[in-house]
């Protein structure tokens, strides 16, 4: 494994241009301390709830943010800022996208050369041999290649995304949200290729509401909440119970699913973008806080080989 991360996110802010009542421009805030590290042959699980940042995430990597979006911070791939230029060139082949929408798919085109466009230097045949393999491995008839989008199933269609970006070569797969709609063992097919396809060196964003997913196959987890991310850890550190792990939230996203605990965490909400606090984001919640917390925004350091955005993490 290379010992520098092949994409790095660095402090990564993402603010919209709005206009209220009277035509007054206001800036939202929705993201403020994004951080990442994905390394070649690893899969980085990211998991928050809505309205954490995930999607935009992959959304900024891409260069795919809307018009009225404004970045702060650095995106570096392969030791080098990527730009919204050097993204454009990128997108679609040394990073790929598996949509969280099915309404990425072209509904002019049938779906079979949709995914043949991923396949590069290959020959007709081959391309063929790849698209069939891949549909028998997810249970798709031939024939579904010959539909338009419009003929499939919602199942069908994640489907045909996943075989999409699973045909090509890419360096990174930013899969967001691949798995709902899937059958069981559709799921588990999936989950062991992403495995599989790190394994052989690539790196994987996979970014998803299904924490029990994520530990069956991440080799790190990065939890989001409100636009920041508080904790990196290793997956190995989930499996430890609450103790190895470092940040309230965590703990208790720990003790709260089904197989540990089920402990609620209270009955408060994550802050609108709107009403961030001006520290900590989970300072109203947290059992930890004390002035120092709602007064300022920690930084993200390094304990025990995981990472955390907490001033009394130990």
């Amino acid at each position: 494994m290379s010992k520098e991360p092949i994409l790095k996110v660095k402090d990564l802010g993402i603010s919209f241009s709005q206009y209220t009542n009277g035509l007054v421009r206001r800036d939202l805030n929705v993201i403020r301390n994004l951080d990442i590290e994905l390394y070649e042959g690893e899969i980085l699980a990211v998991v928050g709830s809505s309205g954490s940042g995930k999607s935009l995430l992959a959304h900024a990597i891409l260069g795919i943010l809307p018009d009225n979006a404004c970045t702060q911070g650095d995106i570096i791939y392969k030791g080098e800022i990527l730009d919204e230029k050097r993204k454009e060139k990128l997108r679609g082949d040394e990073i790929v996208l598996i949509p969280q929408s099915v309404n990425y798919l072209d509904p002019l085109k049938k779906v079979g050369k949709q995914i043949k466009i991923s396949i590069k230097d290959k020959d007709k045949k081959t391309q063929d041999e790849i698209v069939d393999n891949l549909f028998k491995k997810y249970n798709l008839d031939k024939k579904v290649k010959n539909y338009y989008p419009f003929q499939l199933s919602g199942g069908m269609a994640r489907k045909v995304l996943l075989s999409t970006a699973l045909a090509s070569d890419s360096k990174v797969i930013i899969a967001d949200e691949p798995t709902p709609g899937l059958d069981e063992e559709s799921l588990n097919e999936v989950l062991k290729d992403f495995r599989d396809i790190a394994d052989s060196g690539r790196a994987i964003l996979m970014i998803t509401h299904d924490i029990m997913a994520a530990l069956k196959i991440a080799d790190k987890v990065a939890i989001f909440y409100a636009g920041s991310t508080l904790e990196i850890a290793n997956t190995s550190d989930f499996k430890q119970k609450e103790v190895e792990l470092r940040h309230p939230y965590t703990k208790a996203l720990y003790k709260a699913l089904p197989n540990h605990d089920f402990v609620p965490i209270d009955d408060k909400t994550q802050p609108l973008p709107n009403e961030l606090p001006k520290g900590c984001v989970f300072s109203d919640r947290c059992p930890l806080k004390d002035k120092n917390c709602e007064n300022q925004v920690p930084k993200i350091r390094e304990i025990r080989n995981g990472k955390v955005r907490c001033i009394y993490a130990t």
